[in-house]
Parts: structure tokens; sequence; C-alpha cells
């Protein structure tokens, strides 16, 4: 009979400790994911503001585009926050800039690729600037011509390529190379 008890309180104060860790594991877990979301709402709130500051310039949409807000397209080398952050503000800047349809739905596909290159490339800052200045160079100009007829098909390729490497390219080094000083600070663990 002293070996069953004792069997049962071995397993009782096994379960208890398993029971305690699985809760700090959940209490970790949610932490987690608070901190990841409150980074992409963070990160989608800024791209809006930031494009609706170069909208007020007339640099926001149609085929003369530099989005200071896709200077933050460097974001995902610091969290992967930043790629559900950059589509989500981008669909909610193309609403509220009164974007056509086609611009709000392939306009941001083109940064939601652009931010998971980043991600990918994130070991290298130099080149993960590139994703997003090439999703946009293919995809915006086409987006420009059948939703709003802008033509020459041309002329869109050049000056959204030229918007982009201004805002990802130089824009988003820039950030990257301030980011990197607190990057621990702001993004915690990276």
């Amino acid at each position: 009979a002293r070996r069953i008890f004792a069997h049962a309180n071995m397993t009782k104060d096994f379960l208890t400790a398993c029971a305690k860790t699985k809760l700090k594991e959940n209490r970790i877990m949610q932490k987690k994911n608070i901190h990841f979301l409150t980074q992409a709402a963070m990160i989608a709130a800024l791209y809006v503001v930031l494009t609706f500051i170069a909208n007020a310039f007339g640099l926001a949409n149609y085929a003369v585009q530099v989005r200071f807000s896709e200077a933050l397209t460097i974001l995902p080398i610091f969290t992967t926050a930043g790629i559900p952050g950059l589509f989500i503000g981008c669909i909610i800047s193309n609403v509220l800039t009164g974007c056509a349809l086609p611009d709000i739905i392939f306009g941001s596909i083109a940064t939601l690729i652009g931010a998971f290159g980043t991600y990918k490339l994130k070991s290298n800052r130099f080149l993960a600037v590139l994703p997003p200045i090439i999703a946009n160079a293919v995809i915006v100009p086409l987006v420009l011509k059948y939703a709003y007829g802008i033509e020459p098909l041309w002329f869109s390729f050049v000056t959204v390529t030229a918007g982009e490497i201004i805002s990802c390219g130089v824009l988003g080094l820039i950030l990257a190379a301030v980011l990197n000083k607190y990057k621990t600070q702001i993004f915690g663990t990276v």
C-alpha cells in the first residue's frame, strides 16, 4: 500500500510540475503573440501615416511615386512582424488614398512579396532592399496601366523603379543603419 501511495504522489507531483511548465509556456507564447501583434500593428500604422505624408506631396500614387512608407520594407530584417504589418499598412493606405481595386490588391501583394523577400535576405541588408524594389518595379507599372490607363508602360517602369530605389534603397538603408543600433531595445531579441 505504501508503494502505491508513493507512486501516486510521484505521479501527482510529476503531473503538477508538467501543468506548471505548460502554463508557463502558454504565458510566454501569449506574451510573444501580443508582442508580435503589437509590432505588426505599429508598423501598419506607421506605413499609413508615412503614405499620407507622401500623398500630401502627390508622391503616394500614380506614375511618379516616392512612398516614404516603402522605406519600412527593411523592417523584416529585424522582426517578422514587419511582413503582415507592411501588407496590412499598404492595404489600408491604398484604400484610404482612394486607389482603384486592382491597385489595392496587386499593389499590396507587391509590398507583401517585397517584405517576405527582405526577410529571406535579412543576413545582407544591401541585398534585402532588392525584393521590394523588384516586386514593385514589375507589378505596379502594370497596375498603373490597367487600372488607371497610365501610358507609356516603360515610363511607369522607370518612375516606379526610381521611386522604389529612393524609398527602399536609400531611405530603407538609412533606416536600417539607425535601427541596427537600437534593435534589441526596439524589437527585442533579434
